[in-house]
């Protein structure tokens, strides 16, 4: 239980069948206001399901969505107070940054003024001002993904939903992005629901991840306890490398109730001298690979095993 924040957002007993193929089954969570949460997880999951459940674009086939403990499970999205930032963006070509970003509002049929004012903010926020009269087909992909962000943010939702905005990004760019949507929800107090297949985006943007496997959330916590106390032999090869041991290699050494061990390659140290540790391979280091930021090493243990180690 969240003890500093309100509960805002509650997913109950959720369930989501596509004729005898089960998308999500019976998911329990619990967003708080502020939050920002990842949804990680591989194609086929169920998360963007499990996304658009919650924006009100798919109808769970059982279980219940409260916002602030009203039940919204039946409401429309135009109804909810969610927005959604879409992978594609779905901007128009035709209308400039500014226009497409008062969209909603004019839709709504706010007064000028309070378009005016609102979209000026808003277009400083993402910072697009030096481009507010272009049309948007001539932006480039980070700057449409600004310019699709705003147009969310304009409707003030109580939740902001992103299905991977980010994934057509090159990496450069993507990374970029990710320092933007950090600082920009920080800087508004929002909350923000974000779904990524890319382990190292959860773990750089988010607070809490929810780590999704065929329709379940298999784990859920921040990000180092994701990452340095999976609960699941999924979990710790799906975020982050992994070397895989068997029992009988270190069961003399330390007590484990698994039938394998599971080592960060980060967690491994190659010395040419005798260390005093628990855990000692003899090994032959077969490859070394230099990738930039790290180099890594791919070392023959006993048995013929293979270990990666960065």
């Amino acid at each position: 239980m969240n003890l500093e924040k309100k509960s805002l957002l509650k997913i109950i007993n959720v369930s989501k069948n596509f004729g005898d193929t089960v998308a999500v089954k019976d998911i329990n969570y619990e967003i708080f206001s502020g939050d920002f949460v990842a949804i990680l997880g591989p194609s086929g999951c169920g998360k963007t399901t499990l996304l658009k459940m919650i924006g009100g674009f798919i109808e769970p086939s059982s279980g219940s969505i409260e916002i602030e403990n009203l039940d919204i499970t039946k409401i429309g999205p135009e109804k909810r107070p969610t927005n959604m930032v879409f992978q594609g963006y779905g901007l128009f070509p035709h209308m400039t940054v500014k226009q497409n970003i008062a969209y909603g509002l004019k839709i709504q049929k706010v007064n000028k003024n309070e378009i005016n004012e609102r979209t000026n903010e808003i277009i400083n926020l993402v910072k697009l001002s030096d481009l507010a009269d272009r049309n948007t087909e001539k932006l480039s992909g980070g700057q449409q993904q600004r310019v699709a962000l705003a147009r969310a943010l304009i409707m003030r939702p109580k939740v902001l939903l992103l299905d991977e905005p980010l994934a057509a990004l090159d990496l450069k760019l993507r990374h970029a992005m990710q320092d933007e949507l950090r600082r920009i929800h920080d800087q508004i107090g929002g909350t923000f629901v974000f779904v990524t297949h890319d382990q190292s985006e959860a773990l750089s943007l988010a607070d809490r991840i929810a780590v999704m496997n065929e329709g379940e959330i298999v784990q859920e916590g921040d990000a180092e306890e994701i990452y340095l106390k999976p609960k699941s032999f999924f979990v710790s090869n799906f975020i982050g490398e992994t070397n895989t041991l068997p029992r009988s290699f270190v069961e003399s050494k330390i007590d484990v109730d698994n039938s394998k061990i599971i080592v960060r390659p980060e967690a491994i140290k190659i010395s040419k001298d005798s260390i005093n540790t628990d855990i000692v391979f003899e090994g032959i280091i077969n490859e070394i690979l230099f990738l930039g930021s790290n180099i890594r090493y791919e070392v023959s243990i006993k048995d013929n095993h293979i270990l990666n180690v960065s």
